[in-house]
């Protein structure tokens, strides 16, 4: 069995492997000089922006000569969806493509089992290509994640236990889509599309309810020539901001009109503007996950899309074993 999978999956295995491979030398390379702008590792700066002066000159020069990277590489979260949905849609759809399935079936080894080698092999080599390249990816973005925290999207999506639930995901769609539609190339693109859904009502909807969020009030700081500096704060550098602006003395969230009907009167008035807040008991507000947060949310959301990768897989097996195609 293991030398007829990888006959017949070769070419998708070698061309990943090779994709990985170009990848992540190029990160290796550009990750290695990256790194060599904070002489006593980019650890020691973190959330030292603005305040040490070396860490400032050096998240500086990371910005200016490596920031068109790191936007780039926030493009790479589909990589993983590429390498599930590239070995799962021909798993079955080829077969039944191309006839092959009342050959492999009908010999000594039962559909059953046939079926859970190719699962597990290619499974396996999904899960080793993703893990390989997310380890590569996280270890070229330290530099970035200590400046910016782990929770913005281009790096929670590229890092930890995500990337490889999203590769099983799109693997699930595709093998069921392929027993389904009985082509390769459909199958693929029904497995792409489904992962750009789910992944953008997993992001928008259900991530920020994870947990309930904590929520940090201050007053509004007195001084300089405007004394504005902006509607909210970040209670950490690394932590995820839900929501911030302004509260009224009751608590109450005021809107960006009321916000700016205020400002409006204090430029009238030429008070300077956040006298003129404070004077009125208005605060500023910040809704905000923590930044020890991010393997607990990792966690959740893996699980979420690996238990769908399991259900839809466990439809195959169920369709294979008990339906004459």
């Amino acid at each position: 069995m293991t030398w007829l999978i990888w006959r017949q999956h070769r070419t998708e295995v070698c061309v990943l492997g090779l994709l990985v491979g170009l990848f992540g030398i190029a990160l290796l390379v550009l990750g290695a000089q990256a790194h060599d702008l904070f002489p006593g590792g980019a650890a020691r700066c973190a959330g030292m922006a603005g305040v040490d002066e070396a860490c400032t000159a050096s998240f500086r020069r990371l910005d200016d000569e490596y920031g068109d990277v790191e936007n780039l590489l926030a493009a790479f979260y589909l990589l993983p969806v590429v390498i599930g949905a590239f070995l799962g849609a021909p798993l079955l759809a080829r077969e039944l493509e191309d006839g092959t399935w009342q050959l492999a079936w009908t010999q000594a080894v039962p559909r059953t089992r046939w079926l859970a080698a190719k699962l597990a092999a290619l499974a396996g080599v999904t899960v080793a290509l993703t893990g390989a390249f997310t380890a590569v990816l996280t270890w070229f973005r330290r530099p970035f994640d200590v400046w910016e925290g782990r929770f913005e999207y281009d790096a929670f999506d590229l890092e930890g236990l995500v990337p490889v639930a999203y590769a099983l995901f799109a693997f699930g769609v595709a093998t069921a889509a392929g027993a389904i539609l009985r082509r390769s190339l459909p199958a693929f693109g029904v497995a792409f599309g489904a992962f750009l859904a789910a992944r953008m009502s997993v992001a928008l909807l259900a991530r920020p309810a994870y947990a309930t969020p904590l929520t940090t009030v201050e007053p509004v700081p007195v001084g300089g020539s405007k004394g504005q500096v902006g509607p909210g704060f970040v209670p950490g550098f690394a932590d995820w901001v839900i929501e911030r602006g302004y509260a009224d003395a009751t608590g109450r969230r005021l809107s960006s009109a009321e916000y700016y009907e205020l400002e409006a009167a204090a430029n009238q008035a030429g008070t300077n503007l956040n006298q003129f807040l404070q004077a009125r008991g208005v605060q500023r507000f910040g809704v905000y996950h923590p930044a020890d947060r991010f393997w607990t949310f990792q966690l959740i959301e893996a699980t979420l899309f690996v238990t769908v990768a399991a259900v839809l897989i466990g439809v195959v097996v169920w369709r294979v074993r008990h339906r004459v195609v």
